[in-house]
């Protein structure tokens, strides 16, 4: 399945195919929830259509899940056939509408296995238990009780119309559409609805793909591998932006740990100068904050002002100074006349 194959994009919103087989080599459960994904985050309004005859159980599921958990406006049309894990998927929880012509279908898990009998046993045991959670999601979907749904787990396929799909509750209403020839069977009311659709997409739908290629990024590309490639060349590139944006973050975080220091160093500068001035009686009491305050905001000429103030301490520290200098002076002088008298 190609990116863009199941996505048809429209004004409003967009449509997203589950037209084949379910599984591995037809609608992937992993192409199917990117694809709804991607639309859930261009449009307001999805439309989910079905012709299918199923396929894996376990893809089956996981595209179920995607769509169940899905906060987007979905609509489920059943517009040919919704067969064994299709008619699950449509029970997922949102409002199905089904094709007058459609057809719906239940039947038993099927499958096969390979080993010993203990291994043989233990799958069939794990078979029984997934018929458990479909039978749990079709009483869900219809408010049958869970036996009146295991009747439907009989060995047999159980085909049901539109109007008797509503009528026991697997529906939320039935849609007119181009009528299909009476007595056609579900495989050939499956093929009609696949070649209305491709007939009418070719002709007047308007693909993902051209989408994309009206964006100037994708306009030279030829076909949606290139547009994969591109895309692909995108999401590099924004790693390598989240990557940098990443390291950025670590250096801004760093340098804002170094001007939280030097902040931190530049604040205990001025107080130690303000505290000092003040042990020196250069400021008052009340000029203290003050002080700080301008050394704040204009360090250098808030310092020169600091030290332009003349204190008492500091003048008497001064004199202090000058006599221990005399009284050194004084004794070195008499060391020397005491020493040379002993000569």
């Amino acid at each position: 399945m190609n990116r863009f194959f199941n996505l048809i994009a429209g004004n409003d919103g967009c449509c997203i195919l589950l037209y084949g087989d379910i599984g591995e080599y037809g609608l992937r459960a992993g192409d199917v929830a990117r694809e709804l994904i991607e639309a859930e985050a261009m449009y307001g309004k999805i439309d989910v259509r079905i012709n299918s005859y199923g396929g894996d159980v376990m893809s089956g599921i996981a595209i179920f899940n995607a769509l169940r958990n899905s906060k987007a406006d979905i609509t489920i049309y059943i517009d040919g056939v919704a067969a064994s894990i299709a008619s699950v998927i449509a029970a997922c929880g949102k409002p199905v509408m089904m094709s007058r012509y459609a057809m719906l279908m239940l039947h038993n898990v099927s499958g096969g296995a390979y080993g010993t009998a203990k291994e043989i046993e233990s799958y069939a045991d794990i078979m029984r238990n997934i018929e458990k959670t479909l039978i749990d999601i079709y009483s869900e979907k219809t408010g049958m009780a869970k036996e009146e749904i295991s009747a439907y787990f009989d060995g047999n396929d159980h085909w049901l119309s539109a109007d008797e799909a509503l009528r026991l509750g697997f529906i939320d209403g039935v849609y007119d559409a181009d009528p299909v020839p009476e007595d056609s069977t579900p495989e050939q009311i499956y093929h009609i609805f696949n070649n209305r659709l491709k007939n009418k997409h070719s002709k007047n739908g308007t693909t993902m793909f051209e989408q994309l290629k009206k964006r100037k990024s994708f306009a030279n590309c030829a076909d949606e591998a290139r547009a994969e490639q591109v895309i692909a060349e995108l999401e590099a590139k924004a790693d390598k932006v989240d990557a940098l944006e990443d390291e950025n973050r670590k250096l801004k975080e760093a340098n804002d740990v170094y001007k939280a220091k030097e902040n931190a160093a530049h604040e205990a500068e001025i107080v130690a100068m303000v505290d000092r001035a003040r042990a020196e009686e250069r400021i008052q009491a009340e000029e203290v904050e003050t002080f700080k305050n301008v050394l704040r905001n204009d360090f250098e000429n808030g310092k020169k002002l600091l030290d332009a103030r003349k204190g008492k301490k500091r003048a008497i520290q001064n004199i202090a100074d000058q006599n221990d200098q005399a009284l050194d002076l004084w004794e070195t002088r008499m060391k020397e006349i005491k020493n040379n008298l002993k000569k």
